[in-house]
């Protein structure tokens, strides 16, 4: 390379980080999520809060920060709630190392989406399937229970491609206004895992719109250690203590944990975050995304 030529670099890349200041951070960080510890798998749940076309926080506005700070986080794995389709469309042609799988809850495209969203230079799906939180769960858009809303699971089978290894994602949503339905919903997703192969790691993620450790929805889930709660068993847990609806207001400090991470057989959590990532007061979403780095084995459940 000559000398001009070598300037002329150097003068592109101090101008990409003059007009973009997190040039150099969301590389780094993206850098270190996808070369980090082998066998280390950085899992999400977010929820993207559907795209309404209206401004402050309408989907126009809150897009490119969506882009920053997934590409900034870079997860292996992500399951996503309240996504429409052409909402999804947009994240799937910001995000192009990634592919997504699900289902709108009321059918085909329609209605909102319990999406999941893999990288496939690091994961393979080998099975998916849907259901609904009913009395009839394979019936499309079905809901009984109380709410006005069909609420559903998305779940997908793995293969991890670094570590060879098969494991089981689930995303859900639960009911934002029914107690009674989130308490059924739990039963039944407690019921249904139970088909899925016992040798393989399963992780449950969503919004549940119930506090951890408090609502007996998620009792439900996590008494006698049916699912583990990963924020409560990772090594390092940062903004503990920071709720994860934001409502597109503030951090609400000593807030409720309504979205989890949890998981079933062997998974050991080592670091688990809420990350309250926001640009010149607006947020991406009105959920904070919780990101964990998980290590994921074969030991049958107990």
């Amino acid at each position: 390379m000559t000398q001009n030529a070598f300037i002329r670099c150097l003068i592109l890349i101090l101008t990409l980080i003059a007009w973009n200041p997190s040039f150099l951070q969301s590389s780094a960080t993206a850098q270190t999520a996808t070369t980090g510890t082998p066998g280390t798998l950085t899992v999400m749940t977010y929820n993207l809060k559907f795209g309404s076309p209206n401004p402050p926080n309408g989907w126009p506005q809150r897009r490119p920060l969506m882009r920053e700070l997934i590409s900034t986080i870079a997860p292996d794995v992500f399951g996503t709630q309240e996504g429409l389709y052409g909402q999804l469309q947009d994240l799937a042609a910001d995000l192009p190392a990634y592919q997504w799988i699900g289902m709108g809850r009321e059918g085909g495209s329609r209605g909102e989406f319990m999406a999941v969203f893999y990288r496939t230079a690091r994961l393979e799906p080998l099975a998916f399937d849907h259901f609904w939180l009913s009395d009839t769960p394979t019936v499309i858009g079905s809901k009984t229970w109380g709410p006005t809303l069909p609420r559903m699971v998305t779940w997908v089978k793995f293969r991890d491609r670094q570590t060879k290894r098969e494991f089981i994602f689930v995303n859900t949503h639960f009911d934002h206004q029914v107690q009674a339905a989130r308490e059924k919903s739990a039963q039944l997703i407690r019921q249904r895992v139970t088909a899925f192969d016992a040798k393989l790691p399963l992780l449950l993620v969503g919004d549940f719109n119930a506090d951890a450790g408090s609502n007996k929805a998620y009792g439900i889930l996590t008494d006698d250690k049916f699912f583990a709660d990963t924020w409560t068993t990772a090594r390092e847990r940062v903004n503990e203590g920071i709720g994860t609806f934001n409502g597109f207001k503030a951090i609400q400090k000593d807030g409720g944990r309504i979205d989890w991470i949890l998981s079933r057989g062997e998974v050991a959590a080592d670091r688990i975050e809420i990350v309250t990532f926001s640009r010149d007061g607006q947020f991406p979403s009105d959920h904070f995304p919780v990101v964990a780095k998980l290590r994921l084995g074969t030991t049958p459940w107990p």
